[in-house]
């Protein structure tokens, strides 16, 4: 008879006992586990004689019944002759006569032995445990948490195998290393600064999500919900396996391994989840080939589709990990979901499809797009918010920027990820481009082009650092622009870049601000104090990259250069690298989080800006949001489950 959960713990104080108070012959530190140990047997033999009481001995019916699992079995009571008898003078018993009388007898009485019995072993096992020392006492718990452990591991049916699929065509995931020594030395720097950010939080965060690392400890945010799913770890693997840094990525692995769990009871955001999780993993397993990353993916992702169960089809922006309930952020235009969440789902689940054959993922994203392609757009523009019980439009906000961004991405992307057969998506994002020229795109009194926000048919001239991802996202799709444009979009992200660049170059530690405006005589410069920060975002070197391999314009990599010798000067502490509250003061204060995407992104795209074109080549890989690279997909020769033929 174990008792564990009446055990004290290690780390609770142990009470010691008044001198009058009664004694056993033990040290003082198991007294009052064996005052514990008496009241559950009491209390224990108490309800075993009730139970025994109640089912087993006879009462003042004329019969008891009860249950053996077979069948019932009358149990009579017999007091005298008349009592047992019909009117015929027939004791009423189940089956004939005095022999059936004697056998019932016989099972009461080793019933009641039974119950003595167990009491006496169970009073023998007390005394037992009283003998043992409290370290011999806590072993024994340890033991058995163990044993329970292994019992439900065996119990818990694994996911099924994924069946095999032939695995997409990996090319160009090493080395990259540049002809030129200089161009060599500065790829070198951001390689140790990405040693100095992984080594800070292997030392101070291992596990955590984010670091402080000026408190030197673990961090967190909302949309991790309130578990340790070591963020970090999952964003930086494919990071750290490009550069080359494999026993770091092996500490990953195993860490992944050993407890990375989705089990757990937390409400996380869908779209960051996705990106940084369910990204992360895929990109890890394509890039290295090992199973676990595919594994922990598809866990994660099916803990991800109840989000859906909505009665559009459209996600919830949060989900309960293993309740499956889902919510929308409160502020979020009266319960709407978001665009840029709901829409940057494409790449990591048409990926899922094609690893699993479970043709759900697929058709739940592809209903997105369905639905969205019935609805009317204002302008032709798509809104940020979306209710997704009503399936209609919120508040009329539409930005290039946050909310909105990374929705157009992957219009373009899920295009290209297919090899350029996914035709519908190319034409989507062909309109909305449009739509965004025509409505959102200026140019500023000095000359700088910059996307603006459409709020209520009226255009905030205003842009985000999050919307200077588009620079390298009009260059990326200036191929296969129609009318001829490849090189008007490709004119467009230089121009975009260049605005960007400027909102760096203008400030005091030539850091970007977070949103920057265009009037009042002011250009490229943030106005409202809750704007000047800088929070290690990648959006502008990630532009510089794009626009660097596809026109070699060496400004680009100067720009680059400039960005990581600031981040490195004024961003990076003892224990890792912290955001900054004001970019524009020569003495900032730190926002104390190394983001996971510092290590997902923003040094990824540096290091690949400093190295040649073979590393990591546009042709073969796609990156989704979060910079993890995708392989394209030749779909033109693949049905993937839940497809038709026409979407080929």
């Amino acid at each position: 008879m174990t008792t564990p959960a009446l055990l004290p713990l290690s780390g609770r104080r142990i009470p010691t006992l008044s001198p009058g108070a009664s004694s056993f012959p033990h040290h003082r530190a198991t007294l009052r586990l064996s005052e514990k140990f008496i009241l559950l047997l009491i209390l224990s033999a108490f309800i075993t004689l009730c139970f025994g009481a109640f089912f087993f001995l006879p009462d003042n019916s004329k019969h008891k019944r009860f249950d053996l699992g077979l069948e019932d079995v009358l149990i009579p009571h017999i007091d005298s002759p008349k009592e047992g008898k019909h009117a015929s003078g027939q004791v009423v018993i189940h089956g004939q006569g005095g022999h059936d009388e004697h056998r019932h007898r016989e099972e009461e009485e080793s019933l009641r032995d039974k119950i003595r019995a167990d009491h006496e072993r169970a009073l023998q096992e007390a005394k037992e445990k009283l003998r043992k020392s409290r370290e011999e006492l806590q072993a024994e718990i340890q033991t058995e948490k163990n044993k329970v452990m292994e019992d439900l591991k065996k119990k818990d049916v694994g996911p099924k195998p994924l069946p095999p699929v032939p695995m997409p065509k990996v090319v160009g995931v090493n080395d990259g290393e540049p002809l030129e020594p200089d161009v060599k030395e500065k790829r070198d720097k951001i390689r140790e600064m990405m040693k100095h950010a992984w080594d800070s939080y292997r030392q101070y965060g291992w596990g955590h999500n984010e670091l402080k690392p000026l408190a030197k400890k673990g961090h967190s945010t909302n949309i991790f919900g309130n578990s340790q799913l070591g963020a970090t770890i999952v964003d930086a693997l494919d990071t750290l396996y490009i550069m080359g840094l494999h026993d770091e990525f092996k500490d990953g692995q195993e860490w992944i391994e050993q407890n990375l769990d989705f089990g757990v009871n937390a409400e996380v955001s869908v779209f960051e989840v996705n990106i940084r999780f369910i990204g992360g993993l895929l990109a890890a397993y394509y890039l290295s080939g090992q199973e676990v990353f595919k594994l922990k993916a598809v866990q994660l992702a099916e803990k991800l589709l109840p989000a859906f169960n909505t009665p559009t089809g459209i996600p919830w922006a949060m989900v309960n990990l293993k309740s499956g309930v889902g919510r929308n952020w409160g502020w979020a235009s009266a319960g709407s979901s978001i665009l840029a969440e709901f829409g940057t789902l494409h790449m990591e689940f048409v990926h899922l499809t094609y690893l699993t054959g479970n043709p759900a993922y697929y058709q739940k994203v592809m209903h997105i797009r369905k639905l969205l392609a019935k609805m009317d757009r204002p302008n032709g523009l798509y809104p940020n918010y979306l209710n997704p019980r009503t399936g209609r439009w919120g508040q009329h906000h539409t930005s290039v920027g946050g909310l909105g961004d990374s929705f157009y991405e992957y219009l373009l992307k899920a295009w290209l990820m297919s090899d350029k057969t996914d035709t519908e998506a190319r034409k989507t994002y062909d309109d909305a481009i449009e739509a965004i020229e025509r409505h959102l795109i200026r140019k500023s009194n000095g000359g700088l082009t910059f996307i603006g926000e459409w709020k209520n048919g009226h255009l905030e001239r205003k842009m985000g650092h999050l919307a200077c991802f588009a620079g390298g996202m009009f260059a990326l799709g200036a191929d296969g622009s129609p009318d001829d444009k490849a090189g008007h979009y490709l004119q467009l992200g230089a121009e975009i870049a260049h605005t960007c660049h400027e909102s760096y170059d203008r400030t005091v530690l030539k850091l970007g601000p977070e949103a920057f405006k265009f009037d009042s005589g002011l250009e490229a410069v943030a106005v409202r104090q809750n704007e000047k920060y800088y929070i290690l975002r990648p959006e502008v070197i990630e532009t510089y990259w794009y626009m660097w391999r596809f026109t070699h314009d060496p400004k680009y990599r100067q720009w680059g250069w400039e960005a990581a010798q600031a981040i490195d000067k004024y961003c990076r502490v003892s224990g890792g690298f912290s955001g900054v509250k004001d970019v524009y003061s020569s003495n900032p204060t730190y926002d104390d989080v190394q983001q996971s995407f510092f290590l997902a992104e923003t040094l990824k795209y540096l290091y690949l800006l400093f190295s040649s074109d073979d590393l990591m080549p546009l042709e073969n890989w796609v990156f989704n949001t979060e910079a993890h690279p995708l392989p394209v997909l030749h779909l033109g020769n693949i049905t993937l489950p839940g497809s038709e033929p026409a979407q080929r």
